[in-house]
């Protein structure tokens, strides 16, 4: 089957579907939520959505630690509701896209329970081993969350291998059946009419042969022993030949650690295996490597990367944009100002709405919701935050430690959805799974559902222009004074048709810069962030979009 890239004409918007919208008061997110808010999903301009996990799962970490991939859990209204939201979804001429999480699996998996008892042929679905003769454990590698990667299991009397949390076992992707596994759930869901997937951390599931020992990085030690492994183009060409090229659907990889060109050899539209890859550098604006190393917001860091991909994918694959999901805290606490949290969340969007790619809204976004300031560590529920918490920074004051986690823990991006300003945020009428953002009654949708300079109005707009500019789709990319750390400057051009994007990412006022070859008096303003211009001069965050035919 030819394979169409709708994708490409798209915008997404990210679910993560315990915190969205409650529909039966149970006080936990759900997809009858999700059913009754569809037409304010489509009125954003979005027309994909993508579902954080919504399988079964005994909840270590949030969904990600699955126990069975052919259902949907109860908590989210089980098959039904989802047949109808996927159903309401495409009556309205929307795709929908699933979290494909096939690394790891929850320990509480029927595969697991019985291959800790060596029972055939789920023996070999994980990756055991036994404890070396020293009695050490059989390598250095470190979980992403809990400590060493390896838990020892007194039913099978060995060691099982987690990337993740403790009560996520990874898979032995080695194992011929554990792939036919794979094949069998993305069939299953494809059959049913699910558009493609999104697959979390993949590039993992092929591990170095003897999981050797790791002395490069002194933190999370072993990811370049299961980064990009030595199968992993191998199986995921088999998965694309024996499933996805039989089916009209998109494929985007979550990718940790992974610049362009290597990027090149998942996504090359010619040769690769994958649709789109989520990148990470862009979340690297204020943070080394993790946002638990924050350092000061640097502009010039987050234009370099996104100008990367810009430049290297250009005719040869196709980007994912987005700038926050549900992994990451939110951005206008990060890169913009929570005191000018409207104005600087409107030069977010526009310094990636308009560059060559895919966007990717996460819930939230549109109406800047900000991070989340707890009293007291234990109000937090995330795994990673957890053991954060209790095992770094033990020198520090308990104030210095919380404060570590207001601005790095990614449950900021998980509080409830704030709907209004009644109680609970309009999120349920129950008591919330979680706790919601003390900011939700100035911070809300109905708040600015009719204020035409609102955040929210703002992002319509600029998606509905995205969408009517051919050039956008089309055009080439180029970034302007990449250098200047207060604007970030991008043009977009194709014969008849051009735009210059230009965003202040400043508290102050700052004389706005154009390029040479730019002629203003030729130019029409077709989206601003405040009501009028004023000349030359930009104001706090004040973002412009400049229109040629």
């Amino acid at each position: 089957m030819e394979r169409k890239r709708w994708y490409k004409d798209m915008v997404f918007y990210q679910i993560w579907p315990r915190s969205f919208k409650d529909g039966n008061g149970d006080g936990m997110g759900d997809l009858w939520g999700v059913l009754e808010k569809l037409d304010y999903i489509k009125s954003l301009g979005c027309d994909g959505i993508w579902f954080s996990p919504i399988y079964p799962s005994p909840g270590a970490d949030c969904g990600y630690d699955i126990a069975d991939y052919m259902d949907i859990a109860e908590e989210f209204g089980g098959m039904e509701a989802f047949k109808k939201v996927l159903d309401g979804v495409h009556e309205r001429g929307m795709k929908l896209i699933m979290d494909l999480v096939v690394n790891h699996t929850s320990d509480e998996h029927e595969w697991f329970e019985k291959s800790r008892r060596r029972i055939e042929p789920y023996t070999d679905y994980y990756i055991w081993r036994p404890a070396r003769a020293d009695g050490k454990l059989p390598n250095n590698w470190d979980s992403n969350f809990e400590g060493s990667a390896w838990t020892w299991d007194d039913v099978r009397g060995e060691y099982y291998l987690h990337l993740f949390a403790v009560k996520q076992p990874d898979l032995n992707m080695d194992n011929p059946l554990v792939r036919e596994e794979v094949k069998k759930i993305l069939r299953f869901w494809l059959d049913m009419g699910v558009d493609g997937f999104r697959e979390d951390v993949i590039t993992y599931i092929s591990k170095a042969e003897g999981l050797p020992d790791d002395h490069l990085f002194p933190i999370y030690k072993g990811m370049p022993k299961y980064n990009h492994g030595p199968h992993i183009h191998e199986y995921l060409a088999e998965f694309k030949r024996d499933v996805f090229d039989h089916y009209d659907c998109f494929t985007l990889a979550e990718a940790p650690l992974v610049w362009p060109k290597q990027a090149l050899k998942y996504i090359d539209e010619e040769k690769g295996q994958i649709d789109m890859m989520i990148q990470f550098q862009c979340q690297c604006a204020d943070c080394l490597f993790t946002d638990y190393m924050p350092t000061k917001f640097s502009l010039v860091r987050m234009k370099k990367a996104f100008s990367d991909w810009q430049y290297k994918l250009e005719g040869r694959a196709w980007n994912m944009l987005y700038m926050e999901n549900h992994d990451h805290p939110r951005i206008i606490s990060r890169y913009g100002s929570e005191k000018y949290r409207t104005e600087s969340g409107k030069a977010i969007a526009a310094a990636y709405l308009f560059q060559k790619g895919t966007p990717f809204l996460y819930q939230g976004q549109e109406i800047g919701m900000t991070n989340w300031r707890p009293a007291d560590a234990d109000m937090y529920e995330d795994v990673q935050t957890r053991y954060y918490y209790a095992h770094s920074n033990l020198n520090k004051s308990h104030k210095e430690r919380l404060e570590k986690l207001w601005r790095s823990s990614r449950d900021s991006a998980r509080t409830p959805v704030q709907w209004d300003g009644s109680e609970n945020a309009g999120f349920t009428t129950g008591k919330p799974w979680f706790y919601v953002n003390e900011n939700y009654k100035e911070v809300n949708v109905a708040a600015q559902e009719n204020d035409p300079a609102s955040l929210l109005n703002f992002y319509r707009k600029a998606i509905a222009l995205r969408k009517s500019l051919p050039v956008v789709r089309h055009g080439s990319y180029k970034e302007h004074f990449p250098l200047d750390n207060k604007l970030y400057v991008y043009s977009r051009e194709m014969e008849g048709q051009k735009i210059l994007v230009v965003c202040s990412f400043s508290y102050k006022c700052v004389d706005m810069k154009i390029p040479k070859g730019f002629d203003m008096d030729k130019a029409k303003l077709i989206l601003q962030s405040y009501p009028m211009a004023a000349g030359k001069t930009l104001r706090p965050y004040e973002t412009r979009v400049y229109l040629w035919e």
